[in-house]
């Protein structure tokens, strides 16, 4: 089951919290209370709505149970809660999982993030615009204040991001996010880190899905006394950024749990008898098959060096067309998970066939005219047969391969979407 529609959040009862802000703490005796107490006179003095601050505490072998359990009982919006084993992604997991709020959040208990940025992060969530949001300090208007070795880790990580998952939002580690409970009921689940690399992972399969991810710029300022080991939690995240990448690349995660339908915005919804997204197919399409061009050249050239042109050809065409099914498959046509991917790939392989006979056929016929033919004359040709063959890939990947399944979703009745 997908998930329903986006709706703006209903009105609710006086006093039923719409907010719950997470607090994640360990050994935090310092500035547990100054923390909560700032927040709590900021949530109450500029917040429309009803909220909760759940201090989560994981571990803490100082006074921080103590004093948590303290500001529980003499502030009515404060929640302690208790772990017995460490992990920031382990508390906010279990936390948000048991959580009645419809969005959730969460701040580092430094209070880095200047405040002002909570209602603008939040509100797009309340309003059913966005299904998470997070504090971007990379953004161009963003104001921080840190130093030059942690302003490059920072930006090398988020650099690391884009070239190996594709991600496209520009912080993932700042410690200011938010997310619609429906959003997090499904997400969580999916999400194996229990420590620092917890954000990073959700927002990867979150935009992977096709949520909509929304960045505040923020003002940032750095907390000079941060407990965080640089180096084993860079380790933590490269290990994470492997094995996010492989489960992406084997299509091991069920990410067609966390689509949703379209909205009331007419321009949204899928017209019978007209195509949807063949503009961006094409692209993608493109994109990848000059990848794949290029994959299959440098195979050809490098299986002509020990073989002769048509088994160079084969071999070549061969590897760079399974390559071209299982990459346009995910990224042009978004077929996600393995549902139906053996099938997809028999048919890319017919595909492949009409292909192999365009580009051996243009072979033997560059012998049959010309015998003893230049390699670059080779090339040449197979390129112009290979600029063929993609055409006539397209139109078969998207009549024949992909077809169009995406359902038609009427407009749902207004109210409150459950």
């Amino acid at each position: 089951m997908t998930l329903p529609a986006r709706r703006h959040l209903p009105v609710q009862p006086a006093g039923t919290p719409v907010l719950d802000v997470t607090v994640p703490v360990h050994n935090e005796e310092q500035d547990l209370e100054r923390c909560v107490r700032r927040l709590h006179e900021h949530l109450a003095g500029t917040f429309p709505y009803g909220f909760r601050i759940t201090v989560a505490d994981n571990a803490s072998t100082d006074s921080t149970p103590l004093i948590s359990a303290r500001l529980a009982r003499e502030i009515p919006e404060v929640r302690a809660f208790r772990l017995e084993e460490k992990g920031r992604g382990r508390a906010l997991r279990t936390v948000w999982s048991a959580s009645d709020a419809p969005v959730l959040a969460y701040m580092d208990v430094d209070l880095s993030t200047d405040l002002n940025a909570l209602l603008p992060l939040v509100a797009p969530l309340i309003s059913g615009h966005s299904d998470l949001a997070i504090g971007s300090r990379l953004a161009r208007s963003s104001r921080v204040v840190r130093g030059a070795k942690r302003e490059f880790i920072s930006r090398a990580y988020n650099l690391i991001l884009r070239g190996s998952l594709s991600a496209r939002f520009s912080d993932a580690q700042c410690g200011f996010k938010a997310i619609r409970r429906d959003v997090a009921q499904r997400l969580l689940p999916m999400v194996e880190d229990t420590g620092w690399f917890f954000d990073t992972e959700m927002l990867v399969l979150a935009e992977r899905a096709g949520l909509r991810i929304h960045e505040v710029p923020v003002d940032w300022v750095d907390d000079p006394a941060s407990t965080v080991h640089i180096v084993s939690t860079a380790k933590d995240d490269f290990l994470g950024v492997w094995r996010v990448g492989r489960a992406l690349a084997v299509g091991a995660l069920p990410l067609d749990r966390l689509s949703r339908p379209f909205g009331d915005d007419p321009r949204d919804r899928q017209l019978p008898g007209v195509p949807g997204g063949l503009a961006r197919q094409l692209v993608g399409f493109c994109v990848v098959g000059a990848l794949s061009t290029l994959l299959y050249l440098a195979l050809y050239a490098l299986s002509r060096t020990v073989a002769g042109p048509q088994l160079a050809n084969a071999s070549a065409l061969l590897v760079s067309t399974v390559a071209n099914t299982a990459a346009n498959r995910r990224l042009t046509f978004g077929v996600r998970g393995r549902d139906r991917a053996v099938r997809h790939q028999a048919q890319g392989l017919a595909v492949f066939a009409i292909g192999l006979a365009l580009t051996s056929g243009s072979l033997a016929a560059l012998g049959a005219a010309h015998a003893g033919a230049a390699h670059s004359t080779e090339v040449a040709v197979l390129v112009a047969a290979n600029l063929a063959a993609t055409v006539l890939r397209f139109l078969l990947f998207r009549a024949w391969v992909f077809p169009d399944r995406t359902p038609i979703h009427p407009a749902e009745p207004k109210g409150d979407a459950r």
